[in-house]
């Protein structure tokens, strides 16, 4: 009884850090969110009106999901997932912040 209920905790355990189908998983995010917050840093460097930012950022946006072979409503349905825990969001954008102070440093832009 004891082998049972210890093999079913570990069961439900696995289960409980397996991403879902159809959701990416937090190192796709991390490349999606890093190369995103650095396309709007980008847009935000021109030299527009923000009306004109506004139209141009979504040209970006769908680069960077051609880039990472994500479709728009994939990134979206995962970030709508991930946003459902707070402890899952902050450990993502630290990470994402860390990717691009790595960046920043490298000057690999």
């Amino acid at each position: 009884m004891i082998l049972y209920s210890i093999s079913l905790l570990l069961l439900v355990s696995c289960a409980k850090n397996k991403t879902p189908e159809g959701i990416l998983d937090e190192d796709k995010m991390v490349e999606l969110l890093v190369d995103i917050h650095m396309a709007e840093g980008l847009v935000s460097t021109f030299p527009i009106h923000y009306d004109s930012s506004k139209v141009l950022y979504p040209l970006f946006e769908k680069e960077i999901f051609e880039k990472h072979q994500v479709p728009d409503s994939v990134f979206r349905k995962s970030l709508e997932y991930y946003m459902r825990d707070a402890r899952i969001m902050d450990r993502l954008y630290a990470r994402t912040i860390d990717s691009l102070h790595v960046i920043e440093k490298s000057g690999n832009q």
